[in-house]
């Protein structure tokens, strides 16, 4: 996740709290798709989607915070 910004991404988890929490709630839903799509902990169809909207709508505001910090920072 955001290869390309990597020092940005490490910038952000040591200064901005709401990033740390997007990052940190992306992982855990990251984690929870995986494990339904594998069986391990296996959903209905509509929670498994719920689910992977909720990681994207998380990495979605981590892009919008680091195209702010990029603006901020150019």
């Amino acid at each position: 996740m955001f290869e390309y910004d990597q020092d940005i991404v490490k910038e952000l988890l040591d200064e901005n709290e709401r990033f740390q929490h997007l990052y940190q709630q992306h992982s855990t839903l990251k984690t929870q798709v995986r494990e339904a799509e594998s069986g391990l902990h296996p959903l209905d169809d509509l929670s498994l989607i719920t689910l992977k909207r909720k990681k994207l709508l998380a990495k979605d505001k981590m892009a919008h915070i680091i195209q702010q910090h990029q603006r901020e920072h150019a």
